[in-house]
């Protein structure tokens, strides 16, 4: 499936309307573009438009279409935002500006080992009204964990930017009360970047806080049939 630069623009345009609605200025808020399941063409057709953040969920598939890429389009910023493993991290330090799914402290060692100085988010577990981690054995550092993380990884001096939340995977539990607390721990740890918010759940992401926006099918239409899958489908 071939990607048409001029309806992704216009897709950003709904973006930025959905932003203002939301209650804030869609200049303060970065959009990440994510091109998981789609091929090189939907990077082109972002970068077309002005967005330079892309971000992917798997290793492989980053490393591909970086490669692919690679002499072709200039400026691109990637941005990891899966889940990942410390052995693919060697593999990526050279492509990547921005780790966002740090969530334990092995994983960050390893990112300071192979890029040192890297800029990374951790990455909070949604909760509950009540605090409660809502989806146990999902990526994500449990809230009360973060300031220790976030701690251990500014000593590997680490670029800790911000912090990074996925809201819940079912769409009737409020997303609000987890992006509300990354706000509140972002503040106390002075951390500028909030990223959290997809095309589901923007709205509720850039109400509470948010300072960047990963977005696929908002961006670029349901992803193909047979696309790698994952649990959040509407990234």
């Amino acid at each position: 499936m071939t990607i048409d630069p001029v309806i992704v623009a216009s897709r950003l345009d709904a973006v930025r309307d959905r932003i203002r609605a939301a209650g804030s200025d869609p200049d303060e808020i970065t959009i990440c573009a994510v091109t998981k399941g789609f091929g090189p063409d939907a990077v082109r057709a972002a970068v077309d438009a002005g967005l330079y953040d892309i971000g992917e969920n798997y290793a492989q598939e980053l490393a591909s279409k970086a490669d692919d890429l690679a002499g072709a389009v200039d400026g691109v910023r990637w941005h990891m935002i899966g889940g990942l493993q410390r052995n693919k991290v060697r593999r990526l330090a050279p492509l990547v500006s921005c780790w966002q799914s740090v969530d334990r402290v092995k994983l960050g060692d390893e990112i300071a080992r192979r890029a040192p100085g890297a800029r990374v988010l951790v990455q909070v577990a949604a909760v509950d009204h009540d605090g409660e981690v809502l989806e146990p054995g999902k990526s994500g550092a449990d809230p009360q964990v973060v300031p220790e993380l976030v701690g251990h990884l500014r000593t590997l001096e680490l670029d800790v930017a911000g912090l990074m939340s996925v809201g819940p995977t079912d769409a009737t539990l409020d997303p609000r009360p987890g992006f509300d607390l990354v706000t509140t721990l972002a503040d106390t740890l002075d951390l500028p970047v909030r990223s959290m918010g997809m095309s589901r759940d923007l709205e509720a992401a850039v109400a509470c806080g948010s300072t960047m926006v990963r977005l696929g099918t908002a961006l670029f239409g349901p992803r193909p049939r047979g696309a790698t899958a994952s649990a959040r489908p509407d990234v």
